[in-house]
């Protein structure tokens, strides 16, 4: 089984980036499957997201605890719902032939943000 490319342990580098569980030094891109250079590496990133519509706990507690009291008036706390975001962001290195795709969850749009920062960086030093 090939897993790529992989570079000589010279000594440890200093972390310039953790991407999920891609590492990134001055010269290496570490991933759980092996280690690629960074001149020449590619990168690209791609959000998923899901929305969706739930009854919050604090909703169904007080309709339960407000059944013995109010039967009729306490359903309606089962009416209540919440939009609850959730995704991944799937980040994928390329070197060549080689290719690792990481994915990554998020839960808002701030961390989407920071992924892509981080990404845009690892770009910038990937193109010197």
């Amino acid at each position: 089984m090939s897993v790529g490319p992989t570079l000589p342990a010279p000594g440890p580098e200093p972390v310039i980036a953790q991407i999920g569980e891609i590492t990134v030094t001055s010269q290496t891109v570490r991933t759980p499957v092996g280690a690629v250079p960074l001149a020449g590496s590619s990168w690209q990133v791609a959000d998923y997201w899901q929305t969706e519509q739930r009854t919050p706990t604090w909703a169904v507690v007080l309709a339960i605890v407000g059944f013995c009291c109010l039967t009729v008036f306490s359903l309606l706390f089962l009416l209540v719902k919440e939009t609850v975001h959730r995704g991944t962001v799937q980040v994928t290195v390329t070197y060549g032939a080689w290719q690792y795709v990481a994915r990554i969850p998020v839960t808002n749009q701030a961390q989407v943000h920071h992924i892509n920062q981080q990404v845009n960086y690892v770009r910038s030093l990937a193109a010197l």
